[in-house]
């Protein structure tokens, strides 16, 4: 029987996380140069088009279907998501209807991929993107989504679940790897296949709209209480235990990454605090549901402080992660799972384990190391395989003229911000749309 307190928090939970896409893409958007912003918000926007047609194709299907290959990758068997009206997923109050689950976890799939358009901002082309896009949930995320979040018998009585969750038992309830490492390794493989901007790191790349930036993060926030506290597949205490953590965690990491940036530059800003939330959002991603609130608290202020130490790796080792995925996202997911492995308690949730303050041991840490270095290698080499195929074939960076230029009016001859009636005409003859009186030319 589905349980219809669950079933409407899992609606809203999906909605949820489906504005993070469009709140990435003001979050991104804000920072990158005017010439970019479209093409910024375009790459992150049109993942939502993208993968719901791989997902509701094959992509439901291989990654939670009923049929496995060692725990590696499902089946084919529900391609097209067949059999959706007949099946319910989780008991008791977490029953939901699996078409909720489905859509749920298809959020998943496109904010993951739409992270990794940050690493290589302001200078990669619109369609092979698009086609990267539709390859790498194929390849990488699809498999690894598998691996951690589907459960021995959860979608079907007899489907074999991924061998992360089920096999090796490390901890991650909503997605420290399959999500947060993932797109990390990847946007780092990313960027070194396509290579560093014009005049980086020489030239200043400074925001043009930290409003915008703000207003991004703030979605994103707002967001990620259905991102977490959503993966408990039900309107329980589990889920709230998992809500308490990420605000806890969200507003510890703001704290940590504006100190460090006062004790290193001077000053703190608003572009550090909107990634220190990011940063905090992300740790606590994978431990939301297994630890106390102080713990929540310790890891908001570890990821904080540490993403914000690890933005400077890029200089240090020339590699151009444009908008720092791999600084917040790879680096801080590998934080929220390793002090998992420390901080997680039973007496927060049964289902867990307890970690190395709690009296576990290390067993725990080492199976939390063992997902993070699997997911780690596995993104990176297979994202860098995918990249550098198709920069090779169809080419997958703009040139560089048009670099310098903008991307903006070479890949979809649009402007961000088009104040000149001159200009205004000239879009109005591209579309077709009747000129104003005051753009006619005189005769």
């Amino acid at each position: 029987m589905i349980d219809s307190g669950s079933a409407a928090w899992m609606l809203t939970a999906t909605g949820l996380v489906m504005l993070m896409t469009p709140g990435l893409a003001l979050f991104y958007g804000g920072m990158v140069r005017t010439k970019a912003v479209l093409n910024m918000m375009m790459t992150t926007f049109v993942c939502l088009g993208v993968v719901g047609i791989v997902w509701v194709a094959y992509g439901w299907s291989l990654a939670f279907g009923s049929d496995s290959f060692g725990g590696l990758v499902g089946g084919f068997s529900d391609a097209g998501m067949r059999h959706l009206d007949t099946q319910v997923v989780g008991t008791g109050p977490s029953a939901v209807p699996t078409g909720v689950f489905a859509m749920f976890q298809l959020m998943f799939a496109i904010i993951t991929v739409a992270l990794l358009a940050g690493a290589i901002a302001e200078r990669v082309r619109f369609w092979p993107w698009t086609l990267f896009v539709a390859v790498w949930v194929t390849l990488v995320y699809i498999p690894e989504a598998h691996w951690v979040f589907a459960i021995d018998g959860a979608v079907a009585p007899d489907a074999v679940g991924g061998w992360i969750a089920n096999r090796l038992h490390a901890l991650d309830f909503a997605g420290g790897t399959a999500v947060e490492i993932n797109s990390g390794a990847s946007a780092l493989a990313l960027a070194l296949v396509v290579g560093t901007r014009r005049g980086w790191p020489r030239d200043p790349v400074r925001p043009h709209n930290l409003p915008f930036v703000l207003l991004g993060a703030g979605l994103l926030w707002f967001g990620w209480f259905g991102f977490n506290a959503g993966s408990a597949l039900g309107a329980t205490a589990v889920a709230g235990t998992a809500l308490v953590s990420t605000m806890l965690a969200g507003s510890a990491a703001v704290v940590a990454w504006l100190v460090v940036e006062q004790l290193r530059d001077g000053r703190p800003t608003s572009l550090g605090a909107a990634s220190g939330a990011v940063a905090g959002l992300v740790g606590i991603t994978p431990a939301c549901a297994y630890v106390e609130p102080l713990g929540a608290v310790a890891i908001g202020l570890a990821a904080g402080a540490i993403c914000a130490s690890a933005v400077r790796l890029k200089f240090r080792y020339g590699f151009d992660d444009s908008l720092d995925v791999v600084a917040v996202h790879g680096v801080g997911g590998l934080v929220g799972m390793l002090l998992l492995g420390v901080l997680a308690s039973t007496a927060t949730n049964p289902a867990g384990a307890d970690g190395l303050l709690y009296g576990g041991g290390f067993a725990q840490l080492g199976k939390q190391a063992v997902a993070v270095v699997a997911v780690l290698a596995y993104s990176f080499v297979v994202t860098a395989l995918i990249a550098w195929v198709i920069a090779r074939t169809i080419g997958l960076r703009v040139d560089r003229e048009v670099e310098v230029e903008g991307v903006d009016e070479a890949e979809h001859a649009e402007s961000g911000y088009d104040f000149s009636p001159l200009a205004a005409g000239a879009s109005s003859r591209r579309t077709g749309a009747p000129l104003l009186a005051e753009q006619r030319p005189e005769r």
